[in-house]
């Protein structure tokens, strides 16, 4: 069984979604969790429904990943509360999907921004702290499949899912000796709010190329994410862990 007790962590971008089903998990683990996410009020809500329903301690607070002072600034609220910071989990993220030829700079810097800028801020952040843990800390990046494969009019998503990967193999190399293992899941197609915006059409048959059959659901990757962040996964660090039903077709949409 997953133990968490004791172990304090921020979870980006878990006001819905995966970011919430992963806050739960970790809290039902026994972890005390900071509730990170751009919308404050429902961050703070979200916090109070995981504190009523794991006993555990859980504040929400706004975060704009993109801005280093901003993600400094979360680090330091989960300190003042808990005591450290042992668990980051990096899973804001934002898509601004068309082709390449239309794409626009401003839609190819937003994604940048926050899903692999995002992902250095709160990191450089976190491990000024883990580092100082006797027990060191867990860092979960979260990539995608479209980091893997490539995926067409994802070409800022894809980049920015890529790079979370590269990023994710030199952090783990470079925290190693602080006992601070850093890796990423790249999850295929989960059935989120976002997803929900593809066409029924196309959602249909993204399921139907997967070998299992089913969309995958936030559990799943929530499910990893503990595993990951707990002291089980002690000697797991810099890998990639496609959590995905069993692949995807090459160019399809994930």
């Amino acid at each position: 069984m997953i133990d968490l007790k004791g172990k304090n962590a921020i979870i980006t971008g878990s006001a819905r979604g995966i970011g919430k089903a992963t806050a739960l998990k970790l809290a039902q683990a026994g972890a005390n969790v900071v509730i990170a996410d751009l919308n404050e009020e429902a961050s703070k809500a979200t916090a109070a429904e995981i504190a009523k329903a794991t006993g555990v301690k859980a504040i929400g607070v706004s975060c704009n990943v993109s801005s280093s002072e901003s993600a400094a600034a979360t680090v330091q609220a989960c300190v003042e509360a808990f005591g450290s910071v042992d668990v980051l989990v990096n899973n804001a993220g934002i898509t601004k999907d068309t082709l390449l030829m239309r794409m626009k700079q401003e839609q190819w810097d937003a994604v940048i921004a926050v899903n692999l800028t995002g992902t250095f801020n709160c990191t450089q952040a976190a491990i000024k702290y883990m580092m100082k843990n006797p027990n060191g800390g867990s860092i979960i990046n979260l990539s995608s499949i479209a980091g893997v494969n490539g995926n067409i009019g994802q070409t800022n998503y894809s980049a920015s899912k890529a790079g979370v990967i590269g990023f994710t193999k030199a952090v783990a190399l470079e925290m190693a000796s602080r006992k601070v293992r850093c890796n990423a899941i790249a999850p295929g197609f989960i059935a989120t709010e976002m997803t929900e915006a593809i066409p029924e059409k196309i959602r249909t048959a993204m399921v139907a190329a997967i070998p299992l059959k089913r969309a995958g659901q936030p559990d799943d990757i929530a499910n990893t994410i503990a595993f990951l962040a707990s002291d089980l996964a002690s000697f797991i660090t810099g890998q990639v862990i496609e959590v995905n039903g069993g692949g995807f077709l090459p160019g399809v949409q994930a």
